[in-house]
């Protein structure tokens, strides 16, 4: 499986989210049904981990994705961009084969 990775920007900005939560605390993402393009990116704060988890760090921030998921972000890369409409976390995805306009759902 190609590797899922975080950007720079990425890893600073869960950084600063994470900074007031306590210890262990880390950013999960993952994949559901819905959407406007059929599927759709979800970010969440967790404290717990499942021994499944596919972990991703950079410079001391940790991402957790699941396994189903991460079949989904194979090759993607969990950016933070901030733009005329606003700052969010973006996932550029070499599966998706279109996306809605803000980014946040995607088709295969």
């Amino acid at each position: 499986m190609t590797e899922i990775t975080v950007s720079d920007r990425a890893a600073r900005r869960i950084g600063e989210i994470l900074r007031n939560e306590p210890a262990g605390t880390v950013l999960r993402v993952s994949v559901e049904g819905g959407g406007c393009s059929g599927f759709q990116y979800k970010f969440d704060i967790d404290r717990e981990r499942a021994s499944d988890d596919i972990v991703v760090e950079r410079d001391g921030v940790v991402v957790l994705v699941d396994p189903v998921s991460s079949r989904f972000l194979a090759g993607a890369e969990i950016d933070y961009v901030e733009d005329l409409i606003g700052a969010s976390f973006r996932v550029n995805n070499p599966n998706a084969t279109a996306s809605c306009g803000c980014g946040t759902s995607f088709s295969i």
